[in-house]
């Protein structure tokens, strides 16, 4: 949720609004962005506590860094003091944030609008570690990949016979998959052994090592992090601060919104 925040509008918990507008509603968003009820309980703790003094921006911050390492991941310090939005932009989300069949020279230019580099791409797509992705968003590389009529053939045979098991051709494109088959919850470096063994689930994770454009880019790196965890959870944690300072609003910017689903009246 913090990185499809941050990439639209800044780090302003923009996310996190409600309406027909906004950018839940977005479809890299859409039944994929998750976690909304768990952001709205912290956020109610915290107003009992300390009302009006955090904002949903800055619990989405926090929220992301206990998440990560609660799943055995890294550590890091998040700079404060982010002021909430008082708008969403569901066309942005629809432009800004990268897309699941994207090449990895589209996916680094969207990162360079945003202030981040190659290095980050790499980092940060390795939070794929943990989570879940719906059928619909891979179910091309199953079947008729680009019009072949034949799976992706950088997909694992025996992960493309695993995933049509899950994601029948005539199911629901809903139904999910993990995103590391290897260790579902737990946030380590074996997003990137899997790479290697080409059982990357989207294919815009797959084409940072296989893609036509990833040996002059990022597969040197998805090689490094698959022997050195422990650099990669090092690059990972200066990545999630650098991310964490985009657009973000202070001052009498925005607001401190007392709800995370509405601006203050």
């Amino acid at each position: 949720l913090h990185f499809h925040d941050c990439f639209v509008n800044g780090c302003d918990g923009s996310v996190l609004l409600d309406g027909d507008d906004g950018e839940k509603l977005a479809l890299p968003n859409v039944n994929s962005a998750r976690g909304f009820d768990v952001i709205d309980g912290i956020k109610a703790a915290v107003e009992r506590a300390c009302p009006s003094m955090v904002s949903c921006a800055d619990v989405l911050a926090l929220a992301a860094r206990d998440a990560v390492l609660l799943s055995g991941g890294p550590s890091w310090k998040v700079p404060l003091g982010r002021r909430d939005g008082l708008v969403a932009n569901q066309t942005l989300a629809n432009i800004n944030l990268p897309a699941p069949f994207e090449s990895v020279t589209q996916i680094i230019a969207k990162f360079d609008n945003m202030g981040l580099n190659v290095t980050d791409v790499v980092t940060l797509s390795g939070a794929h570690t943990i989570g879940l992705a719906r059928c619909a968003l891979f179910s091309d590389r199953l079947l008729n990949f680009s019009g072949t009529g034949s799976p992706d053939p950088t997909m694992d045979a025996a992960m493309v016979t695993e995933l049509r098991g899950r994601c029948p051709q005539a199911g629901d494109g809903n139904a999910t998959a993990p995103l590391d088959r290897n260790s579902t919850d737990a946030f380590d470096n074996r997003y990137f052994a899997n790479l290697l063994a080409n059982s990357g689930l989207l294919s815009s994770d797959q084409a940072l090592f296989s893609g036509d454009d990833a040996a002059a880019t990022t597969r040197a790196l998805v090689e490094e992090y698959s022997r050195n965890q422990t650099q990669f959870f090092a690059d990972f944690a200066g990545s999630m601060v650098k991310m964490g300072a985009i657009g973000v609003l202070t001052g009498a910017s925005g607001e401190v919104r007392r709800n995370c689903r509405v601006v203050n009246s």
